[in-house]
């Protein structure tokens, strides 16, 4: 404990220092102590207190409680201390965080602390079947059922308004795959994340320009098409009750992206879009909400899309949310129908990572009109939903699943089609089972 005490004290000593002669408030640290200048310091500055405001007792090994209340109260003198000793103190705050957290500091603040880089990420091992549909296709192999994904992410505050997030993920890579070859792109690891973001304006707006996640719907709705990997630049203006977001870039994955990959990307399907939403019955961090969203396609013609839109409410009912979420997508071809989807999901309790013990379940319900699939019957694009390509094209079916954190940062995720049927033909969609372990850091 005392070394850690230490170096907490080494990294205050000129954070709140602001008379090098201040009066001596502890009778045991004679003037020619070594310590006496920083320890004087220390207490004028509120960071140490001593015990009964008269002794120091240098030599007493000190309580993780002592030693968390003596991180607070540097923190609340961040802005004083050097990029050094910021990250010292904010890596001894993680030290303490429970602590901290029982003195009602909230340690998720450091995130906004000049000079902290902080490093993220997330690891998932999956296991998908689907049975074969009527024609005896569309079955998940069982070499291929297995696979797994690791992502890293380094988040750094440059000021009080600017941060830098830099992000490299695997791709879904199958246990199956013996291949070690560095260009195997089902191996290969990209640059998913690469963005700065700048907030003005008292906060309310926010300026994103670089390569992130771009959510149909903002994260809220559904997210039927969404682009796991998109470059691009987005304005937004929130408050409690309101936001609104424009912004532009282009996809860099599957069919959206140009082809398969993001090494090999092609020319890729741009958008331009814009979307307006309102949060009530509890604001915007907990509260229900409505939104509509417009997109404008362009480039890739193999997306054979001009424009969507959509619109979703969300309604938070204590321990519920019900959730509902229309889109419709305009073709380029005068001849082809324009295809519209409909979802409804309905979830009770949340399951959270940093609560073991926490859980939730869900049932939802999505009809999806023919024309989500290219002329491989590829899906063409990535989707926040769980569902493989033959369940969200042409299609109506239902899902149900359970999220459990069985650890702190770990949970164990299950999901299952049922009932599906194909909306035109006979050729009813094979029905899906997944199970994924997923862990944070």
């Amino acid at each position: 404990m005392k070394s850690k005490v230490l170096a907490a004290l080494v990294a205050t000593m000129a954070v709140g220092a602001t008379c090098a002669f201040a009066a001596n408030p502890f009778v045991d640290v004679p003037s020619d102590s070594w310590a006496y200048k920083s320890v004087v310091e220390l207490a004028d500055a509120g960071i140490i207190q001593g015990v009964d405001g008269s002794y120091f007792q240098g030599n007493r090994n000190i309580t993780r409680y002592e030693a968390a209340e003596m991180v607070a109260k540097a923190m609340a003198h961040m802005d004083k201390a050097s990029v050094e000793q910021r990250a010292l103190i904010n890596k001894l705050a993680d030290e303490y965080a429970d602590e901290l957290n029982n003195l009602g500091v909230r340690v998720s603040a450091l995130e906004n602390r000049v000079g902290n880089v902080k490093l993220t990420g997330d690891a998932r091992v999956r296991y998908i079947h689907q049975d074969s549909d009527d024609q005896g296709k569309g079955e998940v192999k069982n070499d291929d059922s297995w696979t797994y994904r690791v992502r890293v992410r380094a988040n750094a505050q440059v000021n009080d308004r600017t941060k830098v997030v830099y992000g490299i993920s695997t791709n879904n890579v199958s246990f199956a795959d013996n291949s070690t070859a560095s260009d195997s792109k089902d191996n290969n690891i990209f640059t998913d994340r690469a963005y700065v973001d700048y907030n003005f304006g008292g906060n309310n707006w926010d300026l994103k320009v670089g390569r992130d996640e771009y959510d149909m719907g903002g994260g809220r709705a559904y997210g039927f098409l969404y682009g796991d990997t998109f470059d691009g630049a987005q304005l937004k203006y929130s408050n409690d009750k309101f936001a609104a977001t424009a912004g532009y870039g282009k996809f860099k994955e599957g069919v959206m992206g140009g082809d398969n990959s993001v090494v090999d990307s092609h020319e890729a399907t741009k958008t331009g879009y814009g979307e307006l939403e309102g949060f009530f019955g509890g604001g915007r961090a907990a509260g229900s909400a409505i939104g509509v969203y417009y997109n404008d396609f362009s480039g890739n013609k193999s997306f054979n899309f001009d424009d969507a839109w959509g619109a979703y409410g969300s309604l938070n009912l204590g321990k519920w949310n019900a959730l509902a979420n229309y889109e419709k997508y305009n073709s380029e071809n005068s001849k082809a129908d324009d295809p519209e989807v409909w979802v409804g999901k309905i979830t009770y309790n949340k399951a959270n990572f940093a609560t073991p013990k926490s859980w939730d379940a869900w049932v939802e319900y999505l009809n999806a009109d023919n024309g989500f699939a290219d002329a491989d019957g590829k899906f063409i694009g990535s989707t926040y939903g769980w569902r493989n390509g033959s369940l969200l094209n042409n299609v109506k079916s239902w899902g149900a699943g359970v999220d459990y954190t069985f650890a702190k940062n770990a949970q164990f995720q299950v999901m299952q089609s049922f009932a599906s049927e194909a909306k035109e033909g006979s050729n009813d969609p094979g029905e899906e089972t997944r199970a994924q372990f997923v862990f944070v850091f």
